[in-house]
């Protein structure tokens, strides 16, 4: 949804959303519906995109080349969209969008506001909330609970929002 408050940023297309041209269409993608559904949004409430466009050979984790050089696009999307909060699914996009080499387990969960502004100014200082990516709740279901903590944070958040 363009108009969402929500921006959710994930890492890459996998298999099935390379196939489709969509973002989370495969069964992490289902995850990711029914973890909305669980805090009572949908696909409606939040705009989703990843930090690259295409499937990296392999399905592996994207290379830092490759995030970095396609930096500039996603700084440029969260310009345009600016949202009132990005939520960065797994360690890819929150390591990207916070600028950090701390893994997503410690990383999750904790809001920190981000200058996206391109003249340094604080005219578009976006909050990012990192949180569990679903392919990997799929291989990991006991983090969970932790991911829907998250989702509760993100929900608080927006409700206050201006």
């Amino acid at each position: 949804n363009p108009a969402a408050d929500i921006m959710l940023i994930g890492e890459a297309p996998g298999r099935d959303e390379d196939r489709m041209g969509l973002p989370f269409v495969g069964a992490a993608g289902q995850l990711l519906d029914r973890m909305l559904k669980s805090v009572g949004m949908d696909r409606q409430d939040v705009y989703i995109t990843n930090i690259l466009p295409w499937r990296p050979p392999g399905n592996r984790t994207p290379s830092a080349e490759e995030t970095q050089l396609l930096w500039p696009f996603l700084r440029r999307h969260i310009q345009l969209k600016a949202p009132k909060i990005i939520f960065a699914l797994g360690g890819s996009s929150a390591k990207l969008l916070l600028d950090s080499q701390t893994g997503i387990l410690k990383l999750r969960g904790q809001m920190t506001k981000i200058d996206f502004s391109d003249d340094r100014d604080g005219s578009l200082m976006l909050p990012v909330l990192p949180s569990l990516h679903p392919a990997y709740l799929l291989r990991a279901p006991n983090m969970k609970k932790q991911a829907f903590s998250d989702l509760l944070q993100l929900c608080q958040y927006v409700k206050k929002a201006p």
